[in-house]
């Protein structure tokens, strides 16, 4: 089992799904990822469903806003990256050439965050851990084990992603592909980011979760009513992935990683 304790500023810290469907994500991520869901009442209007592997938390479940549902927004998943401040990372998101969506604002005895978009229109968040780090489960089959920014043009928005978190970020070859980068943490590389690899899709960052078989958990997406958006496929030194979406249509990956 691999467990964070806490998160260096800019590291992808936590995810969660914002869903049409609540009970019919919970069905489904419930089966594909033996995730076990503990709701958390935050107001009569809204609910958030922590969900558990063994060993603690790895992922939040929430209703989307009934605004969003009307207006055709899909269902998603959202990054957040860890910050110091909230308040001082979200203040410089406008002046770094990105949009801040949901001021900082307290989630009592959680933390404190902020939700934003980047310079291509990618949504993320900002979080500072409170009573709640983020993950405390990671990597292991069921976990998140990687997050990645896909817009069309990534070289535009590293600066700002220096900017506001402060990432720094190295690009070079990697397994069969001639470039991609990678967003470091003193030193450490903790994401990546590439160009759009669906043509006409949003500026998105893409959460992949570990499985033990990639093949075996596609063919599990299928039965439980999901979609394969990009059959499994390997990438030489990293592992056996594939990219799909649930029944509400939010996309993800998973990843079977090399030993």
């Amino acid at each position: 089992m691999s467990t964070v304790n806490s998160y260096a500023q800019g590291t992808p810290c936590w995810v969660d799904l914002a869903s049409s469907d609540v009970e019919g994500a919970q069905a489904f991520y419930g089966s594909l990822f033996g995730w076990d869901f503990h709701a958390n009442v935050m107001s009569p209007e809204m609910t958030y469903y922590m969900a558990t592997r063994p060993g603690g938390n790895v992922a939040g479940l929430m209703a989307q806003m009934a605004q969003d549902i009307a207006s055709g927004a899909p269902s998603a998943w959202n990054t957040y990256l860890a910050v110091d401040s909230a308040d001082d990372a979200a203040a410089r998101v406008a002046g770094a050439g990105g949009t801040l969506l949901v001021p900082a604002d307290e989630v009592p005895g959680s933390g404190r965050m902020a939700i934003a978009l980047d310079p291509a229109g990618a949504p993320f968040g900002l979080w500072q851990a409170g009573g709640h780090i983020g993950a405390s489960v990671v990597n292991e089959p069921g976990a998140v084990i990687w997050n990645e920014l896909q817009v069309p043009d990534v070289g535009a928005v590293l600066p700002f992603y220096q900017a506001v978190a402060g990432l720094e970020s190295e690009t070079g070859p990697a397994g069969e592909l001639a470039s991609y980068t990678q967003f470091t943490v003193n030193g450490r590389s903790i994401a990546g980011a590439m160009a759009n690899a669906m043509p006409g899709r949003p500026g998105n960052w893409l959460v992949y979760f570990n499985v033990a078989d990639a093949d075996e958990s596609v063919a599990k997406v299928q039965e439980l009513g999901g979609t394969v958006l990009a059959p499994a496929f390997d990438v030489t030194g990293v592992g056996r992935m594939a990219v799909l979406a649930d029944p509400q249509g939010a996309t993800f990956a998973i990843m079977a990683a090399t030993a």
